[in-house]
This record gives structure tokens, C-alpha cells and sequence, in this order.
């Protein structure tokens, strides 16, 4: 029998990945929101877990939940502005998350949820598929789509027509550019 972590450990092992996850869903405005909305969630259902559930694709499926219910209640309000405000950014975020953050704002919706949750979250295609409502390959075929996308358009990669790669390390995938 597997003995529980203490919720305190959980959000320090998970919350970087359920903010990241946030943040590519919702964009800076509402991440911190919504992360601390799936924590407390979590925190309520936590001693009900059980010891061998996979943490992580759990709270990933409660952010997710939340992101949801933050686009839907964005999508009832009408707020009329004579000016457009600019939008604040993310405490703690640095030039790269914030040009990744607008990059994944163009993807469709499943593609956007199906690249934070797997090359983000760092979850399996299968829980992908379980929280996004589909099949392990169209999980697969989603962030494969929104991947390609993201490396025609993010700052950064090459260029159709260059030969010259960049050297500097992706912040979707980890690995050098």
C-alpha cells in the first residue's frame, strides 16, 4: 500500500505543470485564477483520493475543468470598452513564456489543450484522450498538429528557406531549437 504525499507536497511537485497548463489554456489574465481554483478543489477532494491515483493527471483534469468554466463564463459577460486595456502579465513569467503563451493562443482549441497537456503537463496521450474526451490517437494527432503549427510560427525556429536552426532550447519541448 502506497502511502499518501501531504497536500502541501502535492502542490509543490505539481503546481508549476497546472500553471502551465493555465497559462497556455487561458492566458496570463485568468491563469492565476484558475490555478488557484483547481487547488482548492483539490484540496477539498484530496483525502478521498486514493494512494495510487496519478496526482498529476488528476489535478491537470481539474484545471482543465476550471479552464472550461472560465471560458464559459467569459463567454456569457459582454464588458463594452471604448479603449482596449492592455493585458498585464503573469508574475514570474519570463519573454519566452509569454511569446509561447501568444503562439498557442492561435491553435485551435483541441490542439491548444492537447500541446499543454502532454508536452506541458507531461501527461501520456492516454489521459490526454481522457481528459479531452476522444481517442489516445486523436490526442496524438492533435498535439502533433498543434506541434507542427507552433514550430512554423513561435519565435525562434527556422525559417522555411533557412538552413540555420537556433540554438537555443525549446520551451514546448525542452530540447535545443
Amino acid at each position: 500500500m502506497t502511502k499518501k504525499q501531504s497536500f502541501e507536497t502535492v502542490v509543490a511537485d505539481h503546481g508549476p505543470a497546472v500553471l502551465r497548463v493555465c497559462l497556455a489554456v487561458l492566458g496570463p489574465g485568468e491563469a492565476d485564477d484558475a490555478w488557484s481554483e483547481t487547488f482548492l478543489s483539490a484540496m477539498k477532494a484530496y483525502p478521498d483520493l486514493p494512494a495510487d491515483a496519478n496526482v498529476e493527471a488528476w489535478l491537470v483534469t481539474i484545471a482543465h475543468r476550471r479552464a472550461i468554466d472560465v471560458i464559459r463564463a467569459a463567454a456569457r459577460r459582454a464588458i463594452p470598452v471604448v479603449e482596449v486595456p492592455e493585458t498585464g502579465t503573469a508574475p514570474g513569467a519570463d519573454a519566452r513564456d509569454l511569446e509561447l503563451v501568444e503562439a498557442m493562443s492561435k491553435l485551435p482549441a483541441k490542439q491548444k489543450q492537447a500541446v499543454a497537456y502532454h508536452y506541458l503537463a507531461g501527461l501520456p496521450y492516454a489521459d490526454v484522450a481522457a481528459i479531452l474526451g476522444g481517442t489516445t490517437d486523436a490526442a496524438r494527432r492533435a498535439s502533433a498538429d498543434g506541434i507542427a503549427t507552433l514550430r512554423r510560427s513561435y519565435p525562434g525556429t527556422t525559417e522555411p528557406g533557412t538552413t540555420e536552426p537556433s540554438t537555443t532550447t525549446s520551451v514546448i519541448t525542452g530540447e535545443p531549437r
